[in-house]
């Protein structure tokens, strides 16, 4: 039992389970599934069995499946795109306000589509998951590119029977992938919005993702990733909460956080003292939210297939490849972005035909801005919907 600031019991918290990820068993909420009907190849070499993909929907699918929208999450993001929390649902959808009768995904209009990402933990098989036998993937799931998650996804369409998407829309790791379904699947993708996402995953962008994998790698319960049989509290929560915080950094502004925090403490005034700054605390929040929700495992396999993220490998370099777009294409950053900074918009839409220039989103929150600034996003939604 923790004490609490005047000295008073504080009721303890639970020990998080070793995993946050969906289990067969668990309340279904709004998520279906699709198997896909033959073992998926993968870009490194062999293949992976028994894929399946969990996703959501909502409005109803043209007679002629010509009003598809394909919305792709990033990392930690899943299929709940809007919706309160609930059972089976551990947060509230992470854009909510763009999907709905009369928003700018209008379903009375539109049949809007999201999958889980193939190797994440909410539904879709991933190193959480049961592989044929009975045991865990665990650290024996392979290694995946962004390519691989998206060749899954166009079977998961066929089994939709959704030909051609009238829009493909994604941010940072998300923006991959619609970046790859366009590249790839240039027949199949009709409109696109790219939201502050890469060519190619850079040098500094793979730095910051190699300091988060080896936070989880050498948590002593990462046991090489084959923890899921572990007691509740036994999976590597500290290596998955220590790459949340490191990445949250990455996500906001310097401005915004010296705006909201400055050098404001708790408790003790001195940190030296036993207090500590508010910063740590906003941080520590966001690090026991995400290992309740999250599969380390996933976010391994994760964050490794974003740095494997380069549109250019293997087809001639990145200009070849963004020629190869034939989608009416917007590309937004944010203009405070500094991990993924409006640079690398830049480079999108200089080299995607018709692209013209990238669009800015305005705001403080840094690289979280397309999330937040839900508005801004939903102009250009409705610029590339309405004419398409």
């Amino acid at each position: 039992m923790s004490a609490g600031p005047a000295g008073t019991p504080s009721p303890e918290v639970p020990s998080p389970p070793v995993t946050g990820a969906w289990q067969e068993g668990d309340p279904r909420g709004d998520r279906r599934w699709v198997a896909l009907d033959k073992p998926l190849g993968l870009e490194a070499g062999g293949e992976l069995p028994g894929v399946r993909l969990a996703y959501e929907t909502w409005g109803r699918l043209a007679p002629d499946a010509s009003n598809a929208v394909l919305v792709l999450h990033a990392l930690t993001g899943d299929s709940h795109v809007v919706g309160p929390a609930g059972p089976g649902h551990p947060t509230p959808g992470w854009w909510n306000g763009l999907i709905g009768p009369g928003l700018p995904l209008d379903t009375d209009r539109w049949f809007v589509v999201a999958p889980n990402v193939l190797g994440g933990c909410q539904g879709s098989t991933g190193p959480s998951s049961v592989r044929d036998g009975g045991a865990r993937w665990g650290g024996a799931f392979p290694f995946l590119t962004q390519r691989d998650q998206v060749a899954a996804e166009a079977q998961f369409a066929d089994a939709l029977g959704i030909e051609r998407w009238a829009l493909v829309i994604g941010g940072s790791m998300g923006g991959m992938r619609a970046l790859e379904w366009a590249v790839t699947y240039p027949g199949r993708t009709g409109s696109l919005l790219l939201l502050a996402c890469p060519a190619a995953a850079s040098a500094e962008q793979i730095a910051w993702a190699a300091v988060q994998l080896h936070a989880i790698r050498t948590d002593p319960h990462w046991r090489g990733g084959d923890y899921h049989g572990a007691r509740a509290g036994g999976g590597p929560h500290a290596g998955l909460g220590l790459a949340r915080r490191l990445a949250h950094v990455t996500y906001r502004s310097e401005p915004e956080l010296r705006a909201r925090f400055g050098r404001l403490t708790q408790g003790v005034e001195d940190p030296w003292r036993g207090g500590r700054y508010r910063v740590e605390s906003y941080l520590d929040h966001h690090a026991a939210k995400l290992v309740r929700r999250f599969d380390a495992g996933s976010y391994v396999v994760l964050t490794e297939a974003m740095n494997s993220h380069d549109i250019g490998r293997d087809r001639g370099g990145t200009a070849a490849a963004l020629r190869r777009v034939r989608a009416r294409t917007l590309v937004a950053g944010v203009d405070s972005d500094r991990l993924y900074p409006l640079a690398q918009q830049e480079e999108l839409a200089a080299g995607i035909p018709g692209a013209d220039r990238a669009r800015i989103i305005e705001s403080p929150y840094g690289h979280d801005g397309f999330l937040i600034e839900t508005e801004q996003v939903a102009v250009l939604v409705r610029e590339l919907l309405g004419s398409s």
